[in-house]
């Protein structure tokens, strides 16, 4: 009688023991973070929201929308399983998705992005629409430093350097130029702000990988405010990352000019924008013309950087945003039009001319 006791209370401990472990398993499976990150469709979102023209509000129907990818992670196995059932989806490693940044640094550097982006977005409208906008210059952003960087431990993502040897230059180019005409292991202080405060930072040049030039050691982009008649102010909220500066100077444009470009349809797309209008590569085209499609979008505006000898040296699998965004049109068999721009002009023309058309 004893042993049958026993032998009972022995299964029940394996049974509680075989529980534990499952529920154990599933907790892990779903809470468990991996070094893993799942890339999938983000959203398509009316940019009325987030681009404001004082005097000239957007009251016309339709909208332009801005695309977005979404990251989700550091992912648990649950969630990496669920990405892979989701359309265009990708699964991407820390270090593929961030580099050598940490997770603070990454939204940091996309805040950057975005910042920069709704300057160039401004001024390109403002140039396109002949009115006049002044950029004021505060000096270059620090995006990367390198791990060799003479500066290392001193500077930091975000960082504004606004002098080189108690001097301040006009761009970033100035800034580079000046810096690559010095020697290698020659001294330089850099003058800088960090939350508004100034500070200085002595190192000795490095040679730059790959040249001969001097160099700090961090890749940079301009830091600049811009100040136009109206106001304009564009904020993105949680949203990072440089590619709506299409969107965002189409929305600026047609505000400031009172032209009624969409007629009533849903306007898509994305691209990075410089100043001049330029447009430029963006990631992850494939979701977010899934995601336009997805939200009724008529139009969806795709870069046109064909693929040369020199980007195919640089980058073997560089892709045209534009081709992948008609295969991907294709293939969901969308009536949605890919529109190839290379300029904030391209679509401007393209709305005036086409778009208008019965």
């Amino acid at each position: 009688m004893m042993a049958m006791k026993r032998s009972r209370n022995k299964r029940r401990l394996w049974l509680w023991l075989g529980s534990l472990a499952a529920v154990l398993l599933a907790l892990g499976l779903v809470f468990f973070p991996t070094n893993y990150y799942a890339e999938v469709p983000g959203s398509a979102e009316s940019l009325k929201p987030y681009v404001k023209v004082s005097g000239h509000p957007d009251t016309a129907k339709g909208s332009y929308m801005l695309t977005t990818v979404g990251i989700v992670g550091p992912a648990s196995p649950a969630v990496l399983l669920w990405a892979k059932m989701q359309p265009y989806s990708e699964i991407l490693s820390k270090r593929d998705l961030m580099g050598d940044d940490d997770s603070a640094e990454y939204n940091l550097l996309q805040k950057l992005y975005i910042e920069s982006a709704a300057n160039g977005a401004i001024e390109a409208a403002f140039k396109t629409a002949g009115q006049p906008a002044t950029l004021n210059h505060l000096g270059i952003y620090v995006m990367s430093i390198l791990a060799g960087s003479p500066f290392k431990g001193q500077l930091k993502l975000g960082d504004t350097i606004t002098a080189l040897d108690g001097k301040h230059y006009a761009s970033a180019d100035a800034y580079v130029k000046a810096i690559s005409a010095r020697k290698v292991g020659s001294s330089l202080t850099l003058t800088y702000l960090r939350k508004g405060k100034q500070h200085q930072a002595t190192g000795k040049l490095m040679r730059l990988p790959g040249t001969h030039k001097a160099g700090i050691g961090i890749t940079l982009t301009e830091h600049t405010t811009l100040t136009t008649k109206p106001k304009v102010t564009i904020d993105a909220g949680e949203i990072g990352g440089p590619s709506a500066g299409l969107m965002f100077a189409v929305q600026v444009y047609t505000q400031l000019t009172g032209q009624n470009l969409r007629h009533g349809q849903k306007i898509a797309g994305t691209g990075t924008i410089d100043g001049a209008g330029t447009v430029g590569q963006i990631g992850g085209i494939d979701k977010k013309v899934y995601m336009a499609n997805q939200e009724g979008a008529k139009v969806f505006f795709a870069p046109d950087q064909p693929a040369t000898k020199a980007l195919l040296k640089a980058d073997p699998s560089y892709e045209n945003n534009y081709a992948v965004a008609k295969r991907t049109a294709k293939a969901l068999k969308t009536k949605m039009k890919i529109v190839p721009v290379k300029t904030l002009k391209d679509a401007l023309t393209y709305l005036q001319a086409d778009l208008s058309q019965p």
